[in-house]
């Protein structure tokens, strides 16, 4: 049986996945294309994106804006039929400029988290671009509809849920994750609960994100009532992932035990390989060479490190150098594979199963 598409709006992807967002040029257009191509929705992150502009020491608002205009541009002209968003964290300093800009060239969707994205309706005004704001909670998605339909009679076109599996920047306290009591099935649930309870005239798909890994776990959370899912870890193995085959390898070469839970300088927790560098951040600061103004809470004088040297270390092929962000199972993979098989992959198992009698068997694991 087929799987059923992810309609946001006006928009239809034949495969309800989304690749997730990853920062500092692990998802570029290379990858989102390439996912949009096979049906998907690809989304490019903003996050440090101009870090390949040759002005982007000295000039790095502009050097993002430039590159984030050239990258999306890029993505439509491989794919032009295809669904392309962009990833965008509250968190930067620069969101207003990297929202308007991703009107400006047209994007899909925008998928907003690392905070509540209160203000997007309004930065979007006059536009169709579709807004999906991503929350750890029914509580943040409520407090999300509540407010954009409040202040702006606007409701999300969509809410991703991300749990505590999830790759890089977690929207959970450090001791939520050590109690390991939070369970996305759950908050999924909740959400669900939550957009059913506003009575909105349009539907609202909510997508599940983190820690969903294989085509039955795909299965899984449709049959829970989520009508599509993220995946950010699978798709960094792929040859058409933005970032530096070292990076690739970090993910196919890493063990269960090589991930854990750090303490980032945006005052979150992550999930990340502990390498040589999170071993000697973990004894010493290391002063950041220059600030880069990436975060607006960050502060330069007490940061443990610079995440954005950290990070473009790391996509830049230096993995033992930087932080190398992960999902909780990326120590599972164990090739490097292209888009197309990959895709491949998740739907004919997803398929497979997607009939009403393994309902019951399923929603038990």
């Amino acid at each position: 049986m087929e799987l059923p598409p992810l309609i946001i709006g006006n928009l239809k992807a034949p495969v309800p996945i989304i690749q997730g967002g990853m920062g500092v040029g692990v998802s570029g257009y290379k990858l989102a294309q390439a996912v949009a191509r096979e049906g998907g929705i690809g989304i490019i992150s903003t996050v440090q994106i101009g870090y390949k502009e040759p002005d982007f020491e000295v000039n790095t608002k502009e050097a993002n804006i430039r590159a984030l205009r050239k990258q999306i541009r890029k993505a439509r002209e491989l794919c032009p039929e295809g669904i392309i968003g962009v990833n965008i964290m509250v968190a930067i300093s620069d969101y207003d400029s990297m929202v308007k800009t991703s009107v400006e060239e047209k994007a899909d969707i925008i998928i907003s988290g690392a905070g509540l994205p209160l203000r997007l309706p309004k930065l979007v005004l006059g536009s169709d671009v579709k807004l999906a704001p991503i929350v750890s909670s029914g509580k943040a998605a409520s407090l999300i509809m509540k407010s954009w339909i409040r202040r702006y009679n606007r409701a999300p076109d969509a809410i991703v849920v991300e749990g505590p599996k999830a790759g890089g920047h977690l929207g959970f306290h450090l001791e939520q994750l050590q109690r390991g009591k939070e369970c996305l099935e759950n908050i999924v649930h909740d959400v669900i609960e939550v957009v059913n309870s506003f009575g909105c005239k349009k539907n609202i798909p909510v997508i599940a994100a983190g820690g969903i890994y294989t085509g039955r776990d795909i299965v899984k959370f449709l049959k829970l009532g989520a009508e599509g899912v993220q995946m950010g870890t699978r798709f960094v193995a792929t040859e058409e992932c933005d970032a530096h085959i070292n990076f690739k390898r970090a993910y196919v070469n890493s063990k269960k035990e090589d991930i854990k839970i750090i303490k980032s300088p945006v005052g979150l927790p992550g999930r990340a390989i502990n390498n040589k560098f999170i071993q000697k951040v973990e004894k010493n600061r290391i002063v950041p060479s220059k600030c880069y103004n990436c975060l607006k809470k960050c502060d330069p004088d007490k940061t443990p490190y610079c995440i954005s040297e950290a990070l473009i270390n790391s996509v830049e092929g230096k993995t033992e150098e930087g932080l190398v962000f992960v999902g909780s199972n990326a120590y599972k993979i164990d090739k490097i594979v292209k888009v197309k098989e990959l895709m491949k992959e998740l739907v004919t198992e997803a398929e497979s199963l997607y009939t009403n009698d393994k309902m019951t068997n399923l929603l038990k694991w």
